[in-house]
């Protein structure tokens, strides 16, 4: 690319920020898992006609769904890389689940390298993806320049962006512009005026949201496969607390005092949205002096009035299977939410705090078909989670309502596959 001196200057400044921060990094607990191929150490990337960039495990299972309808008549070679472990999971099981549906495709996964340019310059031309997709908000600077230095189509799909990131990036507005992608798919009007905004109205268009699209598949209708059901001794309600995150842990601790002191016998199963968190929790309810057990430690039914610490990945879906009632969590203090489809589907209205901004997209008018309820605070998310224990809908009549409103609003998928194969045919020589 051709910049000037001033946006020279600025990229050999953030390489040397990214040079000066690699020690600490190192230390970080979640960036340490896969350093070595986050800078390309031991990292063995071959070219790919595809890479799919996922952050973490929404994004990675948005690539799943993608990767299960893409139907190409010519073999394609495609990268799927991720920010997280848990998003490194999930990218692994779709590799084998596509290697066993479609030959045609050859995926491979690795760590995302670190977006330093003299990193990822390196690993755009070792790739030489025809296409580049990055799944909802991954806008990040060193890749978007190596790709545009290497010709290679650059598609955001699923794309989102908040007004807070808009206004960050509107600070310097000619330097993303330089670095609009060929083309970005937004889940909303609103989202796609602010991409318009950042990259001009000519890239941008609007979509479904693919997860419209999973949700209904990634839950299963039984619960036969079940294998949470002998931790939960028969006629014991479940409360799930899921997602939570570390800025709303002080509210949970009240909502789990106040839960266990009106329901004395309730099990509730406590799911940190990061795995990290899992030792901070323990000392925190043995300062509560409340009864717990890890989940790796036990196969066995609990005591009741027992709290499961969830320190093991792959069964949130199954506890919301389970539930009597459900809290949400990155929605109590300012965060955005997290995902309260799944156990809408699995058939509980999900209680969440007033911070949904992030899920804004499902639309106001799941609050009006009654589907899900936004708490104030600590105190009303625990009344509503009482309410629920002693009462609710049964599972049949919200699963089928949830079906209702969601198949209304599908389709997403074969919108973005629809985008990716015309964009590697025009990669591919005539």
């Amino acid at each position: 690319m051709n910049w000037n001196i001033t946006q020279k200057t600025a990229f050999k400044l953030y390489d040397l920020v990214w040079a000066l921060a690699s020690p600490a990094l190192r230390l970080n607990s979640r960036l340490a898992e896969g350093f070595e191929q986050r800078t390309l150490r031991k990292s063995e990337l071959t070219e790919a006609d595809l890479w799919m960039q996922a952050a973490s495990v929404g994004e990675a299972y948005l690539v799943w769904s993608i990767l299960k309808t893409l139907d190409t008549d010519s073999p394609i070679r495609i990268l799927l890389t991720s920010n997280t472990s848990q998003g490194i999971e999930i990218l692994k099981k779709a590799v084998y689940d596509i290697k066993q549906s479609n030959p045609a495709i050859t995926p491979a996964v690795t760590y995302f390298p670190f977006d330093r340019p003299s990193i990822v310059k390196k690993a755009v031309r070792n790739i030489n993806p025809g296409v580049m997709v990055l799944l909802e908000t991954e806008i990040w600077p060193g890749l978007l320049s190596a790709l545009k230095e290497n010709k290679s189509r650059i598609l955001i799909i699923n794309g989102r962006i908040s007004p807070k990131s808009l206004s960050m990036y509107l600070k310097w507005p000619s330097f993303w512009k330089a670095l609009s992608p060929d083309k970005v798919l937004a889940i909303s009007k609103d989202d796609a005026f602010r991409f318009a905004t950042l990259f001009g109205g000519e890239h941008v268009g609007t979509m479904r949201n693919i997860k419209f699209d999973r949700v209904e598949n990634s839950v299963p209708l039984h619960n036969k496969c079940c294998t949470i059901k002998a931790l939960i001794p028969d006629n014991t309600p479940l409360l799930v607390l899921g997602s939570i995150r570390r800025e709303e842990e002080p509210s949970v601790e009240k909502i789990i005092t106040a839960v266990q002191r009106r329901i004395p016998g309730v099990i509730i199963a406590l799911f940190p949205r990061h795995t990290q968190r899992v030792k901070s929790w323990c000392r925190i309810l043995d300062r509560m002096n409340i009864t717990w057990v890890l989940r790796s430690a036990t196969d066995s039914a609990v005591s009741k009035g027992t709290v499961i610490i969830w320190d093991t990945f792959g069964e949130l879906l199954q506890a919301y299977g389970r539930a009597k009632t459900v809290l949400v969590g990155g929605s109590l203090a300012s965060l955005g939410g997290q995902n309260f489809l799944e156990p809408l589907i699995c058939g509980v209205i999900p209680v969440i705090g007033p911070s949904w901004e992030n899920f804004a997209w499902v639309g106001n008018e799941i609050i009006e078909r009654n589907l899900l309820r936004i708490a104030g605070d600590w105190k009303e998310a625990a009344d509503m989670l009482v309410g629920d224990i002693a009462g609710g809908t049964p599972r049949d009549i919200i699963r089928e309502k949830a079906l209702e409103y969601i198949k209304d609003r599908q389709g997403g998928t074969a919108q973005a596959c629809d985008l990716i194969k015309k964009s590697l045919d025009q990669c591919r020589p005539e």
